[in-house]
């Protein structure tokens, strides 16, 4: 594991432990108004940065079309977005990303289409991590 690999996890606990100390203190359940429903809104952030290039568009939007729709085809939002992160040297990294923000129902096919998701991006890009952001939410159509 080289030390920019174990700056991007160590930077990633300390995001996780944060957010599971926030998480617990505000933990209440949703109650959702009526003519509205409970759902899970699942905002992923995908770097593309690769070893040798990065992400094109055009294969962006084939990751789109060939494992996300087929897991959501009832609908995502997608945007491209700029972010950055400290790396081992103490320096900032600006990379360029994509942010797929998924509103699904909260059961178990949903959660494994999620993390398969990500999986697969890692997989197929040679990414360290996907960034997921899960929040419970109350929608209506």
């Amino acid at each position: 594991m080289t030390v920019l690999s174990l700056s991007r996890l160590r930077t990633a606990a300390l995001f996780a432990s944060v957010l599971t100390v926030y998480g617990c203190a505000a933990v209440q359940e949703t109650r959702c108004a009526p003519g509205e429903e409970r759902a899970v809104n699942d905002e992923m952030i995908f770097g593309t940065a690769k070893p040798v290039g990065t992400v094109t568009p055009g294969e962006w939007t084939e990751f789109l079309r060939t494992s996300v729709t087929p897991r959501f085809p009832q609908g995502l939002t997608v945007w491209q977005a700029s972010g950055q992160w400290k790396g081992a040297d103490n320096t900032i990294v600006h990379e360029a990303s994509f942010v797929l923000s998924l509103v699904h129902p909260d059961d178990e096919s949903s959660e494994a289409a999620v993390r398969a998701i990500a999986n697969e991006y890692k997989s197929r890009f040679s990414q360290e991590s996907v960034l997921r952001v899960k929040s419970h939410a109350c929608v209506s159509f």
